[in-house]
């Protein structure tokens, strides 16, 4: 399997093709020995929050720090953790802990890669959220922080550790849907995407999605979960992408948009295209993997497989499980059925496994940098209605 790794050429970010045994710095040259890993949660709003509570159903792992500039936010991310969790309103005060061993990084989009590097130097492990960095010299500085160090670096894309998804994308290398002819994508949802602000003061560090200083919107917090598993599927990263976007129906002040469509094409010659809707929810979240066999359909927890000339029938081995058999359905075809936990409990379990047993994540630096410069990329095609090529 091809790996790619990030060099400094001429200021800009490039390319290349790393061996399997590629080894991040010195990472994997200590042994690690934990009894239960101590966790820091830096961001405690929406997804800090949900995290922290699913570190409850852990064995592994115990919350032991929250960290917050908004009060209200620290006061509710306390509340969610099963032990004393000690309260910061400055992350680097967090940092110099020397209890915790760990720290999960769920702030905006635009703090991810200073929060982490500083996080790396004061010698945590880290899970940082998607998308892992903004702008290219932010996942740059960070993919070199991280090459530097001997600690674990997990990248929140979390379906990326679903086993849904890990069985779904080894059927597909396995030639189940044959030559792959394009991926259609999708995270459609009906609403303005607004959180409730207490006060108007708050309204940027509540809404930051909405501004694009804070923000890569829809692409980023949503399109870039699918991204990465095309790039993932394709053991590629695309040439070029093209795309539009605008804001066309939430007329409240917005800077991100509440619409986007882009198509990245791959070296394979392949074509993925994602869209993102804030006014129509149809069939929510879809990825459709299109290829000369048949086609898989995978939403968030489910997936299906429809073949090529080929329906209303009972078949067995759909899933690679032996002696599995599944039932046509006329709208999805035949679904695949493995049994997976919530992908945010297993990227956690990950995270912590990935510690304990000093080896790399399923969802690493690289495979979320990769992701993040496409997202960069598609930003800028919108941005600048032009087409972009991989820098």
């Amino acid at each position: 399997m091809k790996r790619r790794l990030f060099i400094k050429k001429t200021g800009i970010v490039a390319a290349g093709v790393a061996s399997t045994s590629y080894a991040y710095g010195s990472l994997l040259s200590d042994s690690n020995i934990y009894d239960k890993i101590n966790i820091g949660v830096i961001g405690t709003g929406s997804r800090g929050g949900g995290l922290t509570s699913i570190i409850n159903s852990i064995d592994k792992i115990n919350v032991i720090a929250s960290c917050d500039i908004l009060p209200f936010r620290l006061e509710n991310g306390l509340s969610k953790a099963n032990s004393k969790a000690v309260g910061y309103s400055d992350y680097r005060k967090l940092l110099d802990n020397k209890e915790i061993d760990a720290v999960i990084v769920a702030t905006p989009f635009s703090t991810h890669s200073k929060i982490a590097m500083d996080a790396i130097d004061a010698g945590k492990h880290v899970y940082c959220e998607k998308t892992l960095a903004k702008k290219y010299d932010g996942i740059q500085s960070l993919v070199n922080k991280s090459n530097q160090s001997n600690k674990i670096f997990q990248t929140g894309h979390q379906y990326h550790s679903s086993r849904l998804y890990t069985n779904v994308v080894d059927l597909i290398k396995q030639g189940k849907v044959g030559k792959i002819s394009a991926f259609e994508c999708q995270w459609n949802r009906h609403g303005n995407w607004r959180r409730p602000v207490p006060d108007p003061k708050f309204e940027k560090a509540v809404n930051w999605r909405m501004y694009r200083e804070f923000s890569g919107g829809l692409t980023a917090e949503l399109c870039s979960h699918q991204i990465d598993f095309v790039n993932w599927v394709l053991d590629e990263v695309p040439n070029q992408v093209m795309g539009v976007g605008g804001i066309d129906y939430w007329k409240d002040g917005r800077e991100t948009y509440d619409n986007v469509h882009l198509t990245y094409s791959y070296p394979s010659g392949v074509n993925a295209k994602f869209t993102c809707l804030t006014s129509n929810a149809k069939d929510g979240y879809e990825i459709k993997v299109l290829g000369d066999k048949g086609t898989i359909v995978i939403d968030t927890s489910k997936a299906w497989f429809y073949p090529e000339g080929q329906k209303n029938k009972v078949v067995k081995d759909v899933d690679g499980v032996s002696g599995a058999t599944a039932q046509w359905d006329k709208s999805k075809g035949y679904p695949i059925n493995v049994e997976h936990l919530d992908p945010s409990k297993q990227a956690l379990l990950d995270f912590s496994d990935a510690i304990i047993n000093n080896t790399q994540p399923k969802s690493g630096i690289l495979t979320g940098a990769n992701t993040a410069i496409c997202v960069q990329m598609g930003l800028d095609a919108m941005y600048n209605n032009k087409i972009v090529n991989w820098p």
